[in-house]
């Protein structure tokens, strides 16, 4: 299993959308951002954190953690060779809650008592590490106005501030030694790939190497020739 990882507007949603469509063959899991969208008893947990994060950002992160668990015990059971999931675990942790805790939207027992889920989660003999992560690069800037395009309501009140936080964030889980056991590909995601199919096509080369590199099955056998 492989995750794809990036800020809020990076487009991992369309980069798996993409390869689900070209490599029918290989399992993608998309994030299950409904979940948290969903209004229970009139409320969207996801937007009760954007409108008072202080209130609801443990509530949130803590949702959100038991979702991903949940997925990570269903990716196991695919019988194909490849898997590439959006988020994870690694990024509710390093990035969403380490952050609401920066900006003291949890309190110090809230963080403690996540981080000791956390770690008692992943070090379970049942958890699946991953064999590495993908990662696509936005600016700040770039999934902001991404962000806005699309337009969604839960996320009408995100700012360029927390965007830029988040960024941060990922650049420090992603590109220092936090993960430093496993492989991380990067992948430049500032171009609008879902409209430009040489972007694209360059994308998809890379991450075809990527994978071979660490012992995967090559993805394709035959040239790819991306439609879009």
């Amino acid at each position: 299993m492989y995750l794809i990882e990036g800020n809020i507007g990076a487009g991992k949603s369309t980069f798996l959308e993409l390869i689900q469509a070209h490599w029918p063959h290989i399992e993608v899991a998309f994030e299950p951002v409904n979940a948290w969208q969903k209004e229970e008893h009139g409320q969207s947990l996801l937007q009760n954190f954007y409108t008072n994060p202080q209130r609801w950002a443990y509530s949130m992160e803590s949702f959100t953690l038991i979702n991903r668990i949940i997925d990570n015990n269903r990716q196991q059971t695919t019988s194909r060779t490849i898997t590439l999931a959006e988020r994870s675990i690694y990024s509710g942790f390093h990035c969403f809650a380490k952050n609401s805790f920066l900006n003291q939207y949890m309190s110090p027992i809230e963080w403690n008592i996540y981080k000791q889920w956390f770690d008692f989660l992943t070090k379970h003999s049942d958890f699946r590490k991953p064999k590495g992560f993908i990662y696509l690069r936005t600016s700040p800037e770039v999934a902001y106005q991404r962000i806005i395009k699309r337009s969604r309501s839960a996320e009408n009140l995100i700012s360029l501030d927390y965007v830029t936080q988040i960024h941060l964030r990922h650049e420090e889980l992603l590109l220092s030694a936090t993960i430093s056991d496993l492989p991380v590909l990067v992948l430049d995601a500032n171009l609008e790939f879902n409209s430009n199919s040489q972007v694209l096509t360059d994308m998809f080369l890379k991450l075809e190497q990527f994978l071979k590199q660490n012992g995967q099955t090559h993805p394709t056998h035959q040239s790819i020739e991306i439609q879009v």
